[in-house]
């Protein structure tokens, strides 16, 4: 236990180090390139706007990618048991996906005018699903045919066969698509807190301090999004272990 905690935390602090290093050793001025250093200072100066704007990205991206394991585990379950529907939708999402995320923020923003928390729950949600979509397809259309023909021999339903075969094996990748599109949110969500004229969530104090050219600022608010990410990553791996403990292989 010691180990697994340990680990991170030392690379976690290597990398700091190397950060404040580099900014030292390039004579580097924070308007240029703030240090680990000037950190501190700055999210104690606006420690009540993180709180407040940190919660409201976080709140948002946590909709956003929930609605994205809805439907993308809906379509995953529709482009999987169908042959005829993985050939019409494949092209579509793949299209989709390609699009560049930040063009459809202006867009989003004129259709849905003043919707604030609707557009970025909205941008985490599409950046977010397509992996979980592919992942659950990809489960059950790679599922072995014989164990589905012994169930149904046995008078297992269709459901039922869902059930004990195909979503067990299809929990590893979801899980792992989920840790994906987990960070992936959080980009969706930061898009369109940063081009908002609403000054919510993270994004917009991040645009607060390039506006008013405070560096330090801003590296603080990347720091605040790097930590929500990873709390949001482990919470996914914590219902990792406990839904599909017994897909995990490693050594102990």
């Amino acid at each position: 236990m010691l180990y697994k905690v340990a680990t991170p935390v030392l690379a976690i602090l290597t990398f700091l180090g190397l950060w404040e290093l580099l900014v030292w050793a390039n004579d580097w001025p924070n308007y240029k390139m703030a240090s680990p250093s000037d950190l501190p200072p700055a999210f104690w100066k606006y420690k009540e706007l993180f709180l407040v704007m940190g919660w409201q990205t976080l709140w948002r991206t946590v909709v956003g990618l929930l609605l994205a394991v809805v439907v993308g585990t809906l379509i995953g379950m529709i482009i999987g048991f169908s042959k005829l529907a993985r050939d019409a939708l494949y092209p579509l999402l793949v299209g989709f996906n390609a699009i560049p995320k930040a063009t459809l923020v202006p867009v989003i923003s004129l259709i849905f005018i003043g919707q604030h928390d609707f557009n970025t729950i909205l941008m985490a949600f599409m950046i977010s699903f397509f992996p979980i979509a592919v992942s659950v397809g990809i489960g059950l259309s790679t599922l072995e045919p014989e164990y589905r023909d012994i169930l149904r021999a046995l008078g297992a339903s269709r459901f039922t066969i869902f059930r004990k075969i195909a979503l067990p094996k299809t929990l590893p990748e979801f899980f792992g698509a989920l840790k994906v599109s987990a960070t992936l949110a959080f980009i969706g969500t930061n898009l369109v807190e940063i081009v908002s004229p609403h000054g919510r969530g993270l994004g917009a104090l991040f645009k607060s301090g390039e506006t008013n050219g405070d560096y330090p600022l801003m590296f603080a608010v990347l720091i605040a999004l790097a930590v929500l990410g990873i709390m949001l990553y482990y919470a996914v791996i914590f219902l990792e272990k406990t839904f599909a403990g017994w897909a995990d292989r490693e050594g102990t």
